[in-house]
């Protein structure tokens, strides 16, 4: 394993139909984006592999549920349930908690298709090599990967969490702390129709 003292953090809800992916419910409905959201997640897992860092799944709205278990079964991940109330404050949550023992952690999201191996590699490089963190932006405006080595608020509160400014305002604020960070190359996830259509063009099925 290539970072044995850093944690990857992937952030995932269970995909209930209704719970997951909801701006993709007039094109899909409930069924069919609950099963592309599943879809994502499995794909994340699966390229990045195993020998990277040791993976956390931190799930909502808890870790008990059958799709989640499975995963557990069959990948080498381990299980936590998501705390706090917004998305900032659960990140803030379990970087707080697995700093206290790594030594850094990449946070990421679940329905990103082409965030694989060689892109967290290179965040963590960074890391390693004394970066304070690491910021993979996302094409709509957000971030698929926020890598850190000590976690402050600053990066987590008053958030608008799901808008396109939320990558903006975390560059302000790493900026404002001083700190020595590094932007990775943007990467698009799957939130709007036109992902959608993208991402069933990349998986041949279009």
């Amino acid at each position: 394993m290539r970072f044995p003292d850093s944690r990857i953090l992937l952030f995932a809800k269970a995909p209930e139909p209704g719970q997951v992916k909801t701006r993709l419910l007039p094109a899909l409905g409930e069924q069919q984006a609950a099963e592309l959201y599943a879809e994502l997640l499995s794909g994340v897992i699966d390229r990045m592999g195993c020998d990277i860092a040791p993976l956390q799944l931190w799930c909502t709205p808890t870790a008990q549920h059958p799709f989640f278990q499975q995963i557990a079964e069959k990948r080498w991940v381990s299980l936590y349930r998501q705390q706090g109330g917004d998305l900032g404050q659960r990140m803030e949550h379990a970087a707080r908690q697995v700093l206290a023992e790594a030594t850094s952690v990449l946070l990421i999201g679940g329905d990103c298709p082409v965030l694989d191996g060689r892109y967290l590699r290179r965040a963590l490089e960074w890391l390693d090599g004394g970066g304070d963190a690491v910021l993979g932006p996302a094409e709509d405006g957000g971030y698929v990967l926020l890598g850190l080595r000590q976690v402050t608020s600053d990066l987590f509160e008053n958030i608008p969490w799901g808008t396109g400014s939320v990558c903006d305002i975390t560059r302000q604020r790493l900026d404002a702390l001083k700190w020595q960070w590094h932007e990775l190359e943007p990467l698009w996830d799957v939130d709007r129709e036109e992902d959608l259509e993208r991402y069933l063009q990349l998986a041949g099925k279009q």
